[in-house]
């Protein structure tokens, strides 16, 4: 499954009712199940009835499976007729019957029903302007609400899964249809053919009205499939398919074993996409997409949560973690492999830049206060939910990449192939995927892995200065709101080091005090290929040599991993601010997007973070006199389609928009206009970020429009991008406007958290957003669904004073958020590190800005 919060990966969650000990019994284990529903999309309801296969490992009268918010109206097996009791709280049905049941196989025949929910988790309604569907969405724990099962990952088995509904509506399952026969009174029942066995999580049914792209490769069917509206979006998705399924045959070693594949786009989704076994579903902005004109952000996005999602075929569907403690093994591969796959698909497209990007953010994420190990407990489904994070995705992803990069590409995909091929259909654990590795490339990757998977943190690694090829090296683990610095680090890692000769790789272990790269002159980095999990300090020396060589001795990714390791120095209080300052002008006119981003990015959080209102309007100033002739260069539009281009023109004007350049704000106004008068805009790079510099400042009669587009726009892309656009308005009436609309049940909530997320965001909309959620907490909690809760508090964690870390704390003890413990203590860290970083560089900054005639 693939996240979606504000930048990226990740869902935390709002699960069930806590408590310890929820794990089922180990005396009876499921072979196959038979599942016959029939959903009533008008009463919102479903009839069940259900054969579940078992095994009893000694004779016993009672057993007790998953079941939550089911009526179970009978129970039978072995000829007796048993009773139900339930545990809410463990979210468990017993079955006893009247006599012993004995060892070996028995049948269990149960009839029962439920509801087709609005949570968005289980067998749920999602509902469009022309019709009501039927959907699942059951990682990680939601199975139990669309049938009795045994709802554990290492609990698998085969499903024959048959679905009767309306004549005119269709089905679809996780293998291909192979009967179709009327069911009377204007029924029809959809049987599908005999599953592998698999996890209950990874099951899939939908029923409704589906328009599909068709295609293929290596001989398996691939439809891409969404409300008939839509169809005409699929097609892009559809050829990333086809590549990726080929790629992934080979690169595996493994042939994808399902009759078909099928990609779906749904309504109303929680998540970005859920990798069920041959029914992969979307949320639609994360599958459908013009393949002729949509911008190739948006395709970039696509490719990759298909290639994600597709990855999880192979790596988490056919072969699955033992417990959810091991996360990570689907997660963290996947993120790791969504980027090397689509990157191959289209290299053009630079995602080893995406890839350096998105490690400095979850280097910055895991050198908070609170973070965690990559193996952590989970037994409840509340801690389950809370799994699905920054770690088990792009920490865990970082650290295989870091392992594929030292072992070299094939040592690793053959080691991948061997552990594969060693627990196809079944389950497998942490040891058993580094263990495969250490066995084919004989090198120690089992200890490199347990020394970041269950150790928390991130390693800091710090050079002294070079005597005879060698370097003194220390790690102790970092901390992005400083102190700490004491906590000596055990990690064993590879560190892979470019001088003026051949890059040099040694293995460091916590022991290791010196590193020998030999003769190689006095340029020194310490992280080639920007692929080490680690960041680095240098003595001052050091640093200047890089830095004088960084447009032309640093690769782009090593380029944004130096950014972001001097962003970190500063944020903890070891560099000051001035200095980073003077390294993000210098870079002022590299010609690579993602190097600007950085650079800007940290400059606007300088601003939010640090400045006072005055030292803001200064920095603004600097930002215009600096970027300004950069802009100059890339300000007229051109008909070339070269995307890196179009990014920095993107960049550079909002940055200079955010820093108030007259200029730019005029030109977004003229093109804004443009926009909203039905013309076709000259200018298309710009035109998103115009319409978000011009919201800021935007009137009643533009606020209308976009929410006029929100509403009616058939691209899923242009409806979310205008719906976010409504939380961009400054006016205080407008912004309160914004959050009444987003819990009037007229936005989905699966949006609803992100317009009331964005205003909390913001420092212009932050205060009256948060009194209106204190205002309102029982209109926000009702629009709450599993994820989004947690997502809620941690835009709490933009505030920036001790009053208003108090005031956060206070209000969630007393409203408490189910299943976002961390989600909470990350936000309080991040206020906390504010204020920390406040009153570090504040007075730095006045410096630098007096020293730069400010």
């Amino acid at each position: 499954m693939i996240g979606r919060v504000g930048c990226c990966l990740v869902v935390l969650g709002l699960g069930s009712v806590a408590g310890l000990g929820q794990r089922l019994p180990l005396n009876v284990r499921p072979d196959h199940y038979s599942l016959s529903i029939a959903p009533d999309l008008a009463a919102k309801s479903f009839r069940g009835s259900e054969r579940l296969d078992v095994t009893l490992a000694q004779p016993s009268a009672a057993i007790t499976l998953n079941a939550i918010e089911l009526k179970i109206e009978s129970v039978k097996a072995g000829g007796q007729t048993g009773t139900v009791s339930y545990d809410p709280a463990k979210e468990q049905a017993t079955f006893t019957f009247p006599g012993v049941l004995p060892a070996g196989a028995a049948t269990l025949e149960v009839e029962y029903t439920g509801l087709l929910n609005d949570k968005l988790r289980g067998f749920y309604l999602s509902k469009t302007k022309a019709r009501n569907y039927a959907v699942t969405q059951f990682e990680s724990t939601d199975a139990r609400r669309a049938f009795p099962s045994f709802d554990e990952p290492a609990m698998k088995a085969t499903f024959d899964v048959s679905l009767t509904v309306d004549a005119g509506d269709t089905a679809i399952s996780n293998t291909n249809i192979v009967s179709d026969v009327p069911a009377g009174a204007g029924k029809h029942t959809l049987t599908f053919a005999r599953t592998p066995k698999m996890s209950t999580y990874l099951v899939a049914f939908l029923v409704g009205d589906f328009a599909c792209s068709k295609g293929s490769a290596d001989g398996v069917p691939i439809r891409v499939c969404s409300t008939p509206d839509k169809i005409k979006l699929t097609t892009f998705a559809l050829a990333a398919a086809e590549h990726f399924l080929t790629y992934y045959d080979n690169y595996f070693g493994v042939k994808y074993p399902m009759p078909k594949l099928d990609l779906i786009g749904i309504p109303d989704f929680e998540a970005g996409a859920m990798e069920n076994f041959g029914a992969i579903t979307y949320r639609e902005t994360e599958l459908l997409v013009d393949d002729k004109d949509g911008a190739v952000q948006e395709k970039k996005r696509v490719s990759s949560v298909v290639a994600h999602e597709m990855a999880h075929q192979w790596f988490g569907d056919m072969v699955t973690m033992q417990w959810w403690d091991n996360l990570w093994l689907n997660e963290g591969f996947a993120t790791w492999m969504e980027n090397k796959a689509a990157g191959e698909w289209h290299p053009e497209w630079h995602f080893p830049q995406d890839v350096a990007s998105e490690l400095d953010e979850t280097l910055n994420y895991d050198a908070a206060r609170t973070t965690r190990t990559i193996r952590a407990k989970a037994e409840t489904p509340g801690q389950i939910q809370e799994m699905f994070d920054g770690i088990s995705y792009g920490k865990a992803g970082a650290v295989i990449g870091m392992v594929e990069s030292f072992l070299g590409a094939e040592v690793f995909r053959q080691g991948v192939h061997n552990y594969l091929a060693a627990h196809l259909y079944g389950n497998a654990t942490a040891e058993d995927f580094w263990n495969a590795q250490t066995a084919n490339s004989k090198q120690p990757v089992d200890k490199i892995m347990a020394s970041f998977i269950d150790q928390p943190g991130v390693p800091l690694l710090t050079f002294g200065e070079m005597k005879d090829g060698v370097y003194p090296v220390t790690q102790r683990r970092f901390f992005v709101g400083g102190g700490d610095g004491a906590k000596v680090g055990t990690w064993t890692l590879p560190v892979c080091v470019k001088t003026s000769g051949a890059p040099h790789c040694e293995l460091l272990n916590p022991n290791t005090t010196t590193l020998r790269v030999g003769a190689g002159g006095a340029f020194f980095y310490a992280n080639a290929l920007d692929k080490g999990y680690y960041r680095t300090a240098y003595a001052p020396g050091q640093l200047k040599a890089i830095t004088a060589a960084a447009e032309s001795g640093l690769t782009i990714p090593e380029r944004i991993g130096l950014l972001g390791d001097r962003w970190a120095l500063t944020l903890s209080g070891q560099a000051p601010v001035g200095e980073y300052l003077d390294l993000a002008l210098a870079i002022k006119n590299d010609t690579n997007p993602e190097v600007l981003n950085s650079a800007l990015g940290s400059i606007g959080l300088i601003r939010n973070k640090i400045a006072t209102p005055e030292d803001a309007a200064k920095l603004d100033a600097v930002v215009r006199a600096e970027f300004g002739p950069v802009w100059a260069k890339y300000a007229k539009a051109e008909k070339s389609k070269d995307f890196e281009r179009q990014q920095i023109r993107s960049e550079l004007f909002h940055s200079l928009g955010l820093a108030d350049d007259p200029g730019v704000l005029n030109e977004a106004h003229a093109i804004t206009v443009e926009l909203l008068s039905g013309k076709k805009v000259e200018d298309e790079d710009l035109v998103d970020v115009a319409v978000a510099l011009s919201a800021s400042v935007g009137n009643e009669e533009f606020y209308n429009r976009m929410l006029v587009v929100s509403q009616k726009a058939e691209d899923p892309g242009l409806q979310s991008e205008a719906l976010e656009t409504l939380a961009q308005f400054k006016d205080p009436a407008l912004a309160t406007r914004t959050l009444e609309y987003a819990v009037s049940g007229q936005v989905r909530n699966q949006d609803s958290w992100v317009l009331i997320a964005i205003e909390l965001s913001r420092s212009a909309t932050r205060e009256l957003a948060w009194n209106w959620v204190k205002g309102h907490w029982d209109q926000v909690k009702a629009q709450l669904t599993t994820a989004s809760g947690g997502n809620l508090i941690s835009a709490t964690g933009t505030f920036c004073s001790v009053e208003k870390r108090d005031e956060v704390k206070e209000f969630f003890a007393s409203h408490p958020v189910e299943a976002s413990e961390r989600s909470l203590a990350k936000a309080v860290d991040s206020i906390n590190d504010c204020v920390r970083l406040r009153g570090t560089q504040e007075g730095n900054l006045k410096e630098w800005l007096a020293a730069h005639g400010q």
